[in-house]
């Protein structure tokens, strides 16, 4: 029997993933989350398999939760199934600790393969993340200005695009506003940009943010 957690703030998502995993034997739901923070409260608190994580929620996203999650409970898989293209995230989310990344218009049927996949301990690379893969190995370190950052910069790039302020950011991700400003120096360094509004810009260009 697989155990499995699920995080996402809309509460038929969740229902409906639930009855869905329900119709399969080897499946089991074992707890559900609205947020980042409720799926670090879950993890802790519930033995599970495998946890299918959304990434925007309000409050802590699944971006901001992936590394505390991997922190409290190495072993659980981390299947992210966002509303974002793969060509958004996935590698990003992969490196930092993720074992798949679907997008929420993939076959039901595929949840359930990189489920049971991801709870035998091994990654789900789907082919369109195996094609991006290869492209970012040809690259040989001519990769896009986002995929340079930290996992702790792409966290603080993604919330100064969407025009959180410093103080906003440390209290989220339980920073000082001094540190907050440091990565902000740091990303504006990698990215070669000058302001917040050319981090807005180009979030929306890549299409990290709506």
């Amino acid at each position: 029997m697989i155990r499995i957690g699920i995080v996402d703030d809309h509460a038929i998502v969740r229902s409906g993933l639930r009855q869905f995993f329900g119709e399969h034997v080897d499946l089991r739901v074992v707890g559900e989350a609205a947020s980042g923070r409720e799926a670090i409260d879950l993890v802790r608190t519930t033995e599970m398999d495998v946890l299918v994580m959304d990434l925007s929620m309000p409050g802590q996203s699944g971006i901001d939760a992936l590394a505390m999650i991997r922190a409290k409970a190495p072993d659980v898989g981390i299947l992210i199934l966002s509303g974002y293209p793969e060509e958004h995230y996935a590698m990003n989310l992969i490196r930092q600790g993720a074992s798949g990344y679907l997008n929420k218009e993939c076959e039901p049927s595929e949840i359930v393969e990189a489920i049971r996949t991801i709870a035998l301990g091994k990654r789900y690379i789907t082919p369109s993340v195996a094609e991006l893969l290869a492209q970012q190995l040809g690259r040989k370190g001519d990769a896009l200005p986002h995929e340079q950052l930290s996992e702790r910069e792409f966290q603080v790039f993604l919330k100064l695009a969407r025009g959180q302020t410093a103080g906003d950011i440390a209290e989220a991700l339980s920073l000082s506003v001094k540190t907050v400003s440091t990565y902000r120096t740091r990303l504006m360094e990698k990215m070669a940009l000058n302001s917040n509004s050319d981090l807005t810009y180009y979030a929306l260009k890549n299409k990290l943010i709506d």
